[in-house]
């Protein structure tokens, strides 16, 4: 069989691998790619039969020609078959192969064409990932928690200390920190984790359904209420109960909270009868409840109850380095529900991404992740997939701190000294801010401006 001139360079131009093969299984021609992945060159395939590549995926007859050589010629055609080929040097290359049946003018069987795409990159990487989050334990991060600088390791270490306990934990930290996730790792640390985890958002309940949705009501209790229900306190027995945005709860809730926390007993709205609890209480806010004590919107003696032993979520802004990691976290949860084969941004992209302020902290990195997910057509993110919130971000937009050789211009980027001198231009040259922007010491920070040679004006 002759594929003529005029072929030659169409198959040279696919991506993919190419061959040809007769009605007898023997090589007729294959592209650069086929050669590159096969380490055979064209002129050492041809006259030799397909069995070389000794590839998993082919169902070998032997005894004739066409149909009865394999079983391609009598499916006609494979698409998307996952098998693994050996090269020439005895190496095993996982390949997609997709295969179709060459026919001549009398409708005769004349051989076959076959597309090979190497997908060994794809596992390697993949290996090599999980091989990084065996060697970190970052497989879901600490109870789902993402980050290993050493913010968020004082962190993991203060939840492991009062777990075990039934200290009351008050979670600090500004929206989208993951307050909730710190929640989860308290009770699934805890003694109580075999038992239920109860949240309540009770910043998105009115005061009357609040009330019922904590304590529950009986029948006839209020218009609607048509059958008795339980509380969220009743259903969080010898388990957890989370109080999220425990500031945006009414006073007179407020009073009724407080009996419960301190008599351990529930009463359901519309009835005397006094019900025994065991919860552990977890409150989270972003809210400063000191200055709405002073304010008389929440009540002092509550505060002292729930805040026992306070825990403070750290944004983004002050564990840079734990961006990237938490990037890739997402790419591979979206790649897994998308189905895309993204393996990662760009290093233009990632400095964008680790130079932004993050005012929304994770939950907007994720959603930003996602926004360049939907966008994005190849194996990486790029520059141009980022949301323009991103790529317009001046982080010098802020008052200049002058640095000797600087001229008051800091490049944002991934290096230590680059982290360094935009910690002390957001700190203003305040060593100890410095120091809590990159979660490390005063001491460290002091260390490294000796090590730069950075001279603050």
């Amino acid at each position: 069989m002759d594929i003529g001139k005029q072929w030659r360079h169409i198959i040279d131009s696919v991506p993919d691998g190419v061959i040809i093969v007769d009605e007898k299984g023997i090589f007729v021609a294959a592209n650069q790619t086929a050669q590159l992945i096969t380490g055979y060159d064209e002129k050492e395939l041809k006259g030799q039969s397909c069995r070389i590549l000794n590839c998993t995926g082919c169902k070998i007859v032997g005894k004739g020609k066409g149909k009865n050589w394999c079983g391609l010629f009598s499916e006609g055609i494979i698409r998307e078959k996952k098998c693994v080929i050996t090269n020439r040097h005895n190496r095993t290359i996982p390949i997609v192969k997709n295969a179709t049946v060459l026919f001549n003018d009398k409708n005769e069987i004349v051989g076959a064409v076959e597309t090979l795409k190497d997908i060994s990159e794809n596992i390697n990487y993949k290996n090599e990932l999980a091989s990084i989050k065996r060697m970190y334990h970052i497989d879901d991060g600490f109870h789902g928690i993402i980050g290993r600088t050493p913010v968020m390791q004082v962190l993991y270490e203060h939840i492991e200390s009062v777990a075990s306990l039934d200290t009351p934990v008050m979670i600090l930290g500004e929206s989208g920190t993951g307050k909730e996730m710190v929640a989860k790792a308290l009770h699934e640390t805890g003694n109580r984790a075999s038992k239920p985890f109860i949240k309540v958002n009770c910043a998105a309940l009115s005061e009357n359904i609040l009330e019922s949705e904590l304590f529950g009501h009986v029948k006839g209790a209020y218009t609607g209420a048509e059958t008795d229900r339980i509380g969220r306190f009743e259903a969080a027995h010898n388990g957890s109960l989370f109080l999220d945005e425990i500031g945006d709860i009414p006073l007179s809730v407020q009073i009724k909270l407080l009996r419960v926390l301190e008599e351990k007993m529930i009463q359901r709205v519309g009835t005397n009868r006094s019900i025994p609890i065991d919860v552990r209480i977890i409150t989270a806010t972003n809210k400063n409840l000191e200055k709405l004590i002073g304010e008389g919107a929440f009540r002092e003696d509550l505060f002292f109850r729930i805040n026992v032993f306070p825990l403070t979520c750290p944004p983004l802004r002050q564990r840079k380095d734990d961006i990237t990691l938490i990037i890739q976290h997402f790419i591979t949860l979206h790649a897994e529900k998308t189905g895309k084969n993204i393996l990662g941004f760009t290093p233009e992209a990632m400095r964008l991404m680790v130079a932004y302020r993050w005012p929304g902290n994770i939950r907007e990195l994720r959603n930003s992740v996602e926004y360049a997910f939907v966008l994005a057509r190849g194996k990486s993110i790029g520059i141009e997939h980022l949301p323009e919130k991103i790529t317009s971000f001046n982080p010098l937009a802020t008052k200049p701190l002058k640095i000797a050789g600087h001229n008051g211009i800091v490049t944002v980027g991934l290096s230590e000294k680059e982290a360094l001198l935009n910690a002390l231009q957001q700190a203003d040259g305040n060593q100890t801010k410095a120091a809590q922007i990159l979660g490390v010491s005063r001491i460290t920070v002091w260390k490294r401006i000796k090590k730069y040679g950075i001279q603050l004006k």
